[in-house]
C-alpha cells in the first residue's frame, strides 16, 4: 500500500510482547528456497520467521516505543510462535513487495505491508488467505468545504493519496490527478500543511489518526468508499509450506477468539464482516 523511494532498509526484530527491539544480521540469499526448514517449513534464516515490511504504517506496523508493533506485526507473530521461532522484520521500500524481490532473492520469507491482494500482484508472489477487509476514506480539512469526493473536483481542491497503492488507482479511475505521496505519513502531512485539502487513504489508517484530538477537531471524513479490498500476506511463488502455515495461524485464530482481541487492540471495534472466511487467495 505504500513506498519510500531511496531510503535504506533497516533490519529490525519484532518478537513477542515482552520483547525489545533488536538489530539483527541480513538474511543470505538461497535459491533453494531456504537456509533452513522448520516442522517442513523452509526459512531463509534458522530461528526466525523473516518478515519484509514498510515502516511506519500504522495501526499495522510501525514503531511504537522502540518496538515495531502493529496488526500485521502481531499476526506474524501468532504464525513464528506456532513454528517455534522469532519474528524478525526488514523495513524495504513498498515497490518490491509488488514484483516479490526480497522473496525471490532469499531476503524475506513472507511480507506484511497492509498489502491488497490484486490480480496483478498474484501474477509475482503468493497470497495466504485474506485477513482484513478494507476501505478507503476520503479525509479533508473541515475548512475546506469539501463534503464529498465529488466536491473535491466541483470545487476545484487538490486530491493527495500515496504512490503506488490502491487509493491512488483509484483516483485515477475517477479521473482525478492527484499528488502523489512516498508514504501514509506524507499524505497525512500534506493534508495537515495545506499542499492538499483532500486525501484517499486506508480507512485503518484514518481510524488511527483521527484517535489525536488535535486531528480530529481539524480533519473529518466525507466518504467511505467500498473497493471491495481484501488484505494478504504474501510469499515467494511455490513456497507452499509456508503459505500453509500462515494460513493455518489465521483460520485458528479467529476460531479461538485471538485474532478477535489482536483486531480489537488494533484496529477499533471487531464486526462480524472481520472473520469473513474465504478460500485462499494465491
Amino acid at each position: 500500500m505504500k513506498t519510500v523511494l531511496g531510503r535504506r532498509s533497516r533490519i529490525l526484530a519484532a518478537t513477542t510482547a515482552t520483547a525489545g527491539l533488536l538489530l539483527v544480521a541480513g538474511c543470505s540469499s538461497d535459491n533453494g528456497g531456504g537456509k533452513t526448514t522448520v516442522k517442513g517449513v523452509p526459512l531463509v534464516k534458522a530461528g526466525q520467521i523473516t518478515t519484509c515490511t514498510h515502516l511506519p504504517y500504522p495501526p499495522f506496523q510501525s514503531e511504537i516505543d522502540g518496538k515495531v508493533q502493529g496488526f500485521d506485526v502481531s499476526l506474524i507473530d501468532l504464525v513464528a510462535k506456532d513454528l517455534g521461532v522469532k519474528q524478525a522484520i526488514v523495513d524495504t521500500p513498498f515497490e518490491n513487495f509488488k514484483t516479490g524481490a526480497f522473496l525471490n532473492s532469499g531476503q524475506c520469507d513472507v511480507a506484511a505491508a497492509g498489502m491488497t491482494i490484486t490480480e496483478e500482484r498474484k501474477k509475482n508472489v503468493d497470497f495466504s488467505d485474506p485477513y482484513f477487509e478494507a476501505t478507503q476514506a476520503v479525509l479533508v480539512d473541515k475548512k475546506s468545504g469539501v463534503d464529498s469526493l465529488a466536491d473535491v473536483k466541483a470545487k476545484g481542491k487538490k486530491l493527495g493519496a500515496q504512490a503506488q497503492t490502491t487509493g491512488e488507482e483509484y483516483a485515477k479511475s475517477k479521473g482525478f490527478d492527484a499528488v502523489s505521496f512516498e508514504s501514509s505519513d506524507a499524505v497525512l502531512n500534506g493534508l495537515r500543511t495545506g499542499q492538499v485539502q483532500a486525501v484517499i487513504i486506508d480507512y485503518p489508517v484514518v481510524q488511527g489518526w483521527l484517535k489525536d484530538k488535535a486531528n480530529a477537531d481539524a480533519f473529518k471524513v466525507v466518504d467511505n468508499l467500498n473497493t471491495g479490498e481484501e488484505y494478504g500476506f504474501t510469499v515467494k511463488k511455490g513456497n507452499t509450506k509456508l503459505l500453509a502455515e500462515i494460513n493455518k495461524t489465521i483460520k485458528q485464530a479467529k476460531a479461538d477468539g485471538t485474532y478477535k482481541k489482536i483486531y480489537e487492540k488494533w484496529i477499533g471495534p471487531y464486526t462480524a464482516s472481520a472473520a469473513t472466511a474465504s478460500p485462499s487467495a494465491s
